[in-house]
């Protein structure tokens, strides 16, 4: 159904609102509760989301498919490597969507490499830091994070390595 908005969010806020009203009825002290301690966990962490929030309309209104065409073809260099990076980490949505635009890029000159950089950062949710940050510590974050950014890297020289000149898995 291409044009037509998914409701799925729609259907989450509808459900959450649902749950509360059947926990209100059912069990009043529990709703309570639940109630206080959403409230404290979104009191810590408000300002994340809305440093999240303008940062993800900046980029969207910053950055075109032109220009990333530009910073990642064959002779892209470490501008090509840190552009797959930091625009796998801050893509949204389904990855599905992401790979007609990938397809354009990689007719367009698009290293396999770095289509493959790109797909392992999306792993890396940025509005989903302020949760982690609840649960664990902020060096487990960074660290994390680090890890799977080296991880990504590898990954990318190695499939680079592997579809490079119709050798390796290219025959497949």
């Amino acid at each position: 159904m291409k044009g037509e908005k998914s409701k799925t969010g729609y259907y989450f806020a509808v459900s959450v609102v649902g749950s509360y009203l059947i926990l209100f009825v059912v069990n009043y002290q529990l709703f309570k509760k639940a109630l206080v301690s959403s409230w404290l966990i979104f009191t810590q962490i408000y300002y994340v989301f809305i440093i999240m929030f303008i940062l993800m309309v900046l980029i969207d209104y910053l950055v075109s498919p032109k220009k990333l065409k530009k910073y990642l073809g064959e002779n892209s260099g470490i501008l090509g490597w840190v552009t797959a990076i930091s625009t796998g980490i801050i893509s949204t949505g389904p990855i599905y969507m992401w790979y007609p635009l990938l397809n354009d890029l990689k007719k367009s000159g698009m290293k396999n490499s770095l289509i493959s950089v790109f797909l392992y950062n999306r792993a890396i949710k940025l509005p989903l830091i302020p949760v982690m940050l609840h649960y664990f510590s902020m060096g487990y974050i960074i660290v994390l994070m680090l890890v799977m950014v080296v991880a990504s890297i590898v990954q990318g020289n190695l499939i680079e390595l592997l579809m490079k000149d119709g050798k390796g898995l290219r025959k497949l």
